[in-house]
């Protein structure tokens, strides 16, 4: 599929890539010489990100395009970036049409896509499963349930995907950067104010970071990496850890106020 650590005529499919972290990796796969499908849910969007990149356009649900997608490659799928996802900030009381959509755009968008790839991954001994989890998959997000509950899952899948596949030639990236400057980061109002954007990077550092971890065959990307000290304190003392994600969720609960 790589020559090496390159992309080099590697059939790649991003979802979710007309803007932000998905538009940065669709450009930088083209820019490694990778054939590269765009799929987003507009139609006009999608396809001028792909001509911009000079790829292939595939609009539509990201659950839904796999087959299509393969068509436009020439049959054959090296890499599937699951990058599409909602924000879905509220709490517990949140509506169950909120957390419906959640779960299927943030996880079953994921397991869809990987029931339509692995037979043929499984059969020829080689594929690459990106999925875009987000640091809320490690750790949790302030004001935002349904987002990291959801998150938390599609962590789960990409790491049980890669312990059960990756001795029959199966290579699955977890990206999981805090914050990014995207749409999503403003669409997390004021509790992405407060915990994400001081420490913002742009998506092409997500971009160069799941480059670097294709180089190193490794499967937990990390562009903040200050974000494995907070994994590893979160596992180690979880009462001192909730004690100081409280004290985060009341800050913000006064500056809310």
């Amino acid at each position: 599929m790589e020559k090496e650590h390159h992309l080099e005529g590697a059939r790649v499919v991003v979802t979710g890539a007309a803007g932000g972290i998905g538009a940065a990796l669709a450009r930088r796969f083209a820019a490694e010489g990778a054939r590269v499908v765009v799929n987003d849910l507009d139609p006009a969007r999608t396809a001028a990100m792909a001509e911009e990149i000079g790829g292939l356009a595939v609009a539509g649900d990201a659950s839904a395009v796999v087959e299509e997608a393969r068509e436009a490659l020439g049959g054959t799928v090296d890499v599937w970036c699951a990058n599409a996802g909602l924000s879905s900030p509220g709490d517990a009381f949140a509506d169950e049409d909120v957390w419906a959509a959640a779960w299927d755009v943030n996880v079953m968008a994921h397991v869809r896509a990987a029931r339509a790839l692995l037979p043929a991954w499984l059969e020829r001994g080689e594929g690459r499963f990106v999925s875009t989890v987000s640091a809320a998959g490690l750790l949790t997000m302030i004001g935002a349930a349904p987002y990291s509950v959801s998150k938390h899952g599609a962590y789960a899948f990409a790491e049980w995907l890669s312990l059960t596949y990756r001795h029959r030639g199966l290579r699955v990236h977890a990206i999981c950067p805090q914050g990014v400057r995207t749409d999503m980061l403003t669409a997390a109002g004021s509790a992405g104010d407060l915990v994400l954007a001081p420490t913002a990077i742009e998506p092409e550092d997500v971009a160069d970071a799941l480059l670097d971890a294709i180089a190193a065959d490794r499967f937990l990307v990390l562009p903040h990496p200050e974000v494995a000290g907070y994994y590893r304190n979160r596992a180690t003392d979880p009462e001192r850890w909730l004690g100081t994600m409280n004290h985060v969720q009341r800050a913000w609960e006064t500056g809310a106020r």
